[in-house]
């Protein structure tokens, strides 16, 4: 088939992003009236109960990355490739614990980077929040990538077009409505993007059978199939080391920690790690599925919406473009808040405005919202690479956080100079690694060697910390 046809007009895809913008703005605007000051904006009150704390962990975690990128690694990868990027359930899975715990030793905190200043001191803490913005602004900026290739894909609407309509929508509810907004279209969103995978899914299967599919597979690409693939086996430790670093570190789900009703955050991360597991195979097996289906697919990461306009028709390219744009805004605004309330409770707080209200904090972090979200726009006009290079460009600097944090968190021998040491060499190596090896590995490398610099300075030179200081300067 030929993939230059468009499965949506120009118009009907207009008409659809219009609907889905003004829904969520609208209800931006109606959750917004609930922010009175900085805490009700950044931390919804410190009172999230299970349902909203499972709905929105599910929902920020399928990311475009989830529904497009999955596809990508099971046509590069293969089978390998689409179990690999589930293992990044793991990393909610993990921080469940960890967000008991942080709630435990910070009741008051507000973000990620209040734990590493009073955890290692104030250079860790610039490291950290140097290196933990330049993953986010990553992370946002392949988001916003596959909200133009999405519509450019379904209906012809132009990539910049689409990129840019989808950030301003997102700027300006998460600007408005804070995190009760971001949590509350976070429910709404995971039931529609649950939904409308299973359903793709089961449509793929009455169209083409498992049979036909390895069949095909195994007769025109046999190594998809083979189980000792190298650089698909090598993909699974490094996804799997990517998720854990994406996850320890990332202000997105500290702050939903210190959001969440106490003792409500271990059940939460728990329950949407087992609802997430098996999404990314689902969208890996709708790709698997494109050669037995003889669609032409020009692009890896354009996969899972073909397959499904391909398969449904127009109900299908409906139906696909709700789910990606669902789940691009699900993730676009929690990291856009999250962000913002790093910056500023971190730098502008802590470093600018030491005095300042809480009702002019709130109006910091609306306009701090509005500058991440600028240059997170001029980044994505010129189109760069596809979205795994994009997004794990940033995987070595997410696996060098990932031991300075657990260590920190757990283990009193952990010192400043292992996670300085860890972070930087980690992340140089790692980067390294994914210019002469592979973006496959990079994270991989990165966590290996943080490992080794944080564990031998903790045992031959260690600290003894004061788990009481993490109270400082906390109200």
């Amino acid at each position: 088939m030929n993939h230059d046809v468009l499965f949506l007009s120009p118009i009907t895809g207009g008409i659809l992003l219009t609907i889905l913008s003004l829904i969520w703005i609208s209800l931006g605007i109606y959750w917004g009236r609930k922010n009175k000051h900085f805490e009700q904006h950044a931390l919804a009150g410190r009172n999230v109960g299970l349902a909203l704390a499972s709905a929105t962990a599910v929902a920020t975690w399928i990311t475009s990355n989830t529904t497009m990128l999955a596809p990508q690694f099971a046509l590069q990868m293969g089978v390998w490739g689409m179990l690999a990027y589930s293992t990044a359930a793991f990393g909610l899975f993990l921080f469940a614990p960890m967000a008991k715990r942080i709630r435990t030793l910070m009741p008051h905190g507000y973000t990620s980077g209040d734990f590493m200043r009073l955890r290692y001191g104030k250079t860790t803490w610039c490291i950290f929040l140097f290196f933990t913005l330049f993953y986010s602004l990553t992370w946002l900026v392949s988001m916003a990538m596959a909200g133009g290739i999405l519509l450019n894909a379904l209906s012809g609407i132009p990539y910049i077009y689409g990129m840019s309509v989808l950030l301003l929508v997102c700027i300006a509810y998460t600007m408005r409505g804070g995190l009760h907004a971001v949590i509350g279209t976070d429910f709404i969103q995971s039931l529609i993007i649950l939904l409308g995978i299973v359903a793709v899914g089961f449509a793929v299967l009455n169209h083409v059978s498992i049979e036909t599919i390895h069949a095909n597979l195994a007769a025109y690409k046999p190594a998809l199939l083979n189980v000792m693939f190298p650089a698909a086996i090598m993909v699974v430790f490094n996804n799997l080391l990517f998720g854990l670093g994406e996850v320890f570190h990332n202000n997105v789900w500290w702050s939903r920690a210190f959001a969440f009703r106490d003792g409500i955050g271990q059940k939460a991360f728990v329950i949407a790690g087992l609802i997430w597991l098996p999404i990314p195979v689902a969208a890996g097996f709708i790709a698997l599925a494109s050669g037995a289906l003889d669609i032409a697919v020009p692009s890896a990461d354009m996969a899972g919406p073909l397959v499904t306009a391909n398969v449904l028709g127009t109900t299908g390219a409906v139906a696909i473009f709700i789910v990606v744009f669902c789940s691009l805004a699900s993730s676009i605004d929690s990291l856009l808040a999250a962000t913002a309330d790093l910056i500023t409770e971190d730098i502008y707080r802590k470093t600018c405005r030491p005095a300042a209200s809480t009702e002019q904090l709130k109006k910091a972090a609306q306009i701090i919202t509005l500058l991440i979200g600028l240059g997170t726009w001029l980044i994505c006009l010129p189109r760069i690479g596809t979205l795994a290079t994009v997004l794990f460009f940033a995987g070595p600097v997410a696996g060098s956080m990932i031991w300075p944090v657990i260590t920190g968190l757990y283990w009193e021998r952990a010192t400043s100079m292992g996670a300085i040491s860890g972070m930087l060499l980690g992340s140089a190596l790692g980067l390294i690694a994914y210019f002469q090896i592979g973006w496959y590995v990079a994270s991989l490398v990165g966590a290996t060697v943080s490992m080794l610099c944080v564990l031998y300075f903790a045992y031959c030179h260690p600290g003894q910390y004061d788990w009481k200081r993490l109270q400082e300067n906390q109200p």
